[in-house]
């Protein structure tokens, strides 16, 4: 699978981006397929920030290949692909995330009420069964007197 992603380059502190279409399972600098643009974070002038080969991308993806959430929000901001729709994914994906990481913590909040009721129950278990030890113990005491 053909993924479009950033191949990060430039030096430490200054970051420059090439914007690639790679195989999904290669390294974040490994080889690619093609280059399809750059982008440069830390250009003051916008004219100089970004350059997309547009067609080439829209190939790239009419041929399968899925760019990733970055390289989406950059493609949506130079008109590449159509914004909106982008958007509204980016929010349903947010919010199913979202849902399952509260589902996930009420299932681990009910793990570990359920964890302490029974830590509660095995103390009282046992303190009732040192209580029961204690009390023959003192009857079988012979009494002086």
């Amino acid at each position: 699978m053909v993924r479009i992603r950033l191949k990060r380059m430039g030096r430490r502190n200054r970051p420059f981006y090439r914007i690639n279409a790679v195989e999904k399972r290669t390294q974040r600098d490994g080889k690619i397929l093609e280059n399809l643009g750059w982008y440069d974070p830390m250009a003051t002038d916008p004219a100089k920030q970004l350059a997309v080969k547009g067609e080439r991308v829209k190939h790239w993806l009419s041929l399968g290949a899925q760019a990733t959430d970055t390289v989406n929000d950059i493609l949506a901001r130079e008109g590449v692909i159509d914004a909106e729709a982008w958007k509204a994914e980016r929010e349903s994906r947010t919010q199913k995330n979202r849902a399952a990481a509260i589902k996930l913590a009420e299932e681990k909040a009910a793990a570990d009420k359920a964890a302490a009721e029974a830590e509660a129950a095995a103390k009282k278990a046992e303190a009732e069964a040192e209580a029961a030890a204690a009390e023959p113990a003192a009857e079988e005491t012979p009494a002086e007197g």
